[in-house]
């Protein structure tokens, strides 16, 4: 099978091209290929045929994108502009080439917020409206609201010796006031800071008998706007512009020189929110005048600073969507169906001794992780359970079921990693939480963050003691396995089990890790093993044998791992990559990747499985794995690729992760040899084959049939 479908002409904003002062001159710029990713993702916005709330919702979405791009990514750049030289692969060429990408990509967003979205939602009856266009009595509630909810947790601030510029949080949205007159002490202290504080909702609807026929929203800050001069007594209100400055936010700790890990994390949070400023967001309409004050105030260049026609945060626009109950704007409603492979009215230890289970969120649910932990927690023949946490959401239904089986005597270990970006506080809560009621908690190994998803599950049958495994490509999270493409894989695979007996020991005692029998680890052999997956693929298929390799996963961005694809490809292998985000490997070159597709699929779900697939001749192997193919899952984390070795799982995972992928001509984007992505087009003119709604059918209608089953070749 060779996809060969025709390509149109939409193509991404942002090519990934070249980048010679990375140092891989014929290689792909990462930030230019994540700026491409998010152009893909932003298409959805603009695609009619997608309700017009859901395209509302991949506005924010690439916002929210954008954001933390800018929180982790942008400060090098930033160092390198400042000091007007390259600072390691960081120059200010690449600060100017990926300021113009970004500036070009948020100016298409509010662009498309107000030519677009706005007048759609207006025909379909929602409206957000500016102070100029309220009616008498929508001013009137206006104005109340502002007196009884927002006015008592203002403060201004102005300007003077005594009040200094006042420390603004990362993404927190203030004012800035330029103000006209005399103060009460008769001084001309001209610059006043509102802070607003995030209690406040950004979105409010108005009560509707004021909105007719429509629902009616106002913005937090043209509410604001409208009744600054009542902070300001006395005072004119000459300019004005609300901002947000947003903070580089990577949080790093020295796990060498600290005593208790879990202690210093939890103090460097405090100061996240105020890290180096890299990005600074203002209304179109402010004053040079207040833009330069500002720009100054942060350390800023020019480039850094962002005009935006609308609110600076378009992410908090999703709470209009939370509030809005309008079915009919958004995606159909796609109800999971329980694991087909696990059998409701069977004990599923007696079910995993036929043979392994295999499922496929977010089309089969999450309940299955559950049903698996909570026949673990009721079953008194279990001894111990052991899991890591990585990112766990809110959802307290799995801490719920470590907690009672903690309270029925079982042994439970809980790997929790503390440096889960962005998620560090929830993970200290959780583990300060399982402690306080006897768990054992360990937090990995210094200088490695824990990714591995795994649950291992010990139990007395008779005279024996036997291992039950549940493995995944994507997090314990309930939230995100609804929204989430991802396979758990559970097994009772004594060889498997055993090596995740191994790697929990590891992980608690730092005892060196043995040789494992089937499951690879990062950083110690998962890099290791794939060079040489390649590298054996690569050498046959120079002697003239069939060689193949299809690989799925989120990023591509380990040169070495690239090198090897590369060379593997002129030997004659042929290489496809289902990549969802950055690739730094250029596609479809002429001398250099002949051999080589790339290919993007964004959808509904956020693709996030990682599946490798190596053929040699007939011999077909499949791995399924925690890492995507970057430096930091390689050597920074540690990580896990396991084989599935059953022939039916495999070729069940062939046919839904990867051919239905590769054969998706309505989602999907395929890099073109300058780094630039074009959109798949329909050969028949019909809309295209869709691998999630295709997968959604299968596993959402109880009387769908599967076609035949087409090899991978």
């Amino acid at each position: 099978m060779t996809p060969s479908d025709p390509v149109d002409s939409e193509a991404s904003g942002a090519t990934s091209k070249a980048f010679p002062e990375s140092g891989h001159p014929h290689l792909l710029d990462r930030d230019h290929s994540l700026m491409a990713f998010n152009e893909r993702v932003f298409s959805w916005a603009t695609r009619t045929d997608v309700p017009v709330l859901e395209r509302l919702r991949y506005l924010c979405i690439v916002s929210s994108n954008l954001d933390e791009f800018f929180e982790v990514r942008a400060a090098p750049h930033l160092t390198a502009k400042r000091a007007d030289d390259r600072q390691g692969s960081y120059s200010v060429r690449s600060f100017e080439r990926l300021s113009v990408a970004l500036h070009a990509l948020v100016a298409r967003q509010y662009a498309l917020y107000n030519e677009s979205l706005l007048p759609a939602l207006e025909q379909n009856g929602i409206q957000i409206i500016s102070h100029g266009e309220r009616n008498a009595a929508q001013r009137h509630w206006v104005k109340q609201y502002f007196l009884r909810e927002v006015r008592p947790l203002l403060i201004p601030v102005g300007l003077d010796p005594a009040h200094p510029f006042p420390q603004v949080a990362n993404k927190a949205l203030n004012f800035i006031v330029r103000l006209g007159g005399l103060d009460a002490f008769g001084r001309s202290n001209e610059i006043a800071i509102v802070k607003v504080p995030r209690v406040l909702p950004r979105i409010i609807r108005l009560p509707a008998q004021l909105g007719g026929d429509c629902a009616v929203f106002v913005a937090l800050t043209s509410v604001i706007r409208a009744h600054l001069s009542e902070l300001f007594l006395g005072r004119t209100v000459e300019q004005f512009s609300q901002f947000r400055v947003t903070r580089h936010s990577d949080l790093a700790v020295d796990e060498d020189d600290v005593q208790n890990l879990r202690t210093a994390l939890r103090q460097g949070l405090v100061h996240r929110h105020y890290g180096e400023a890299v990005r600074l967001e203002v209304s179109s309409s402010c004053s040079e005048y207040l833009a330069h004050f500002l720009l100054k105030q942060f350390d800023l260049p020019s480039m850094s600073l962002y005009r935006v026609s609308g609110p600076v945060n378009l992410v908090r626009l999703t709470q209009m969507i939370d509030l809005l109950v309008r079915p009919d704007l958004c995606f159909g409603h796609y109800k999971p169906c329980f694991p087909r492979q696990i059998h409701a009215d069977a004990n599923i230890f007696d079910q995993l001794k036929k043979g392994d289970i295999v499922f496929h969120q977010p089309f089969e649910s999450f309940d299955g992780v559950l049903a698996f932990l909570r026949a673990a927690v009721i079953d008194p023949d279990v001894l111990a359970i052991k899991q890591t946490i990585y990112r766990t959401g809110a959802d307290p239904s799995l801490m719920d079921l470590l907690r009672e089986g903690v309270r029925r005597g079982k042994e439970v270990t809980v790997v929790v990693e503390l440096k889960a970006r962005f998620d560090e506080e929830a993970n200290i809560n959780w583990a300060e939480m399982l402690e306080s009621i006897g768990a054992q908690v360990v937090y990995g190994v210094v200088g490695l963050k824990t990714h591995a998803k795994m649950l291992l599950i010990t139990r007395r049958e008779g005279k024996q003691i036997k291992r039950y495994g549940h493995l995944s490509t994507g997090n314990y999270n309930a939230t995100t396995a609804g929204l989430y493409t991802d396979i758990g894989h559970i097994t009772a695979n004594a060889a498997l089990t055993g090596d995740m007996e191994q790697l929990f020991v590891h992980l608690a005692s730092q005892s060196r890790l043995p040789r494992l029998k089937e499951m690879w680890v990062a950083p110690f052999s998962l890099q290791k093993n794939l060079l040489h997956k390649i590298n054996v693929l690569g050498g046959a298929a120079g002697k003239g044998e069939s060689a193949r390799i299809v690989l799925k996963m989120n990023a591509l961005t380990d040169v070495e791992l690239i090198e090897a694809l590369l060379q593997a490809g002129r030997q004659g292998v042929q290489v496809d990559l289902i990549v969802r985000g950055a690739c730094m490997l250029p596609a479809r070159v002429p001398g250099l990747s002949d051999n080589i597709r790339v290919r993007s699929v964004i959808g509904r779900f956020l693709e996030h499985s990682r599946v490798f697939y190596l053929r040699l001749g007939a011999v077909e192997e499949l791995y399924l794995s925690s890492a995507d193919w970057m430096n930091r899952n390689m050597v920074r984390r540690i990580e896990v690729a396991w084989p599935v070795t059953d022939p039916v799982q495999r070729q069940r995972l062939v046919d839904e992760c990867l051919l239905a992928y590769l054969h998706d001509d309505a989602d999907a984007w395929d890099m073109a040899p300058d780094g630039s992505y074009h959109r798949v087009q329909s050969r028949t003119g019909r809309p295209g084959h869709s691998a999630q709604t295709a997968l959604m059918l299968r596993y959402g209608l109880s009387n769908f049939h599967e076609g035949a089953q087409r090899p991978l070749t």
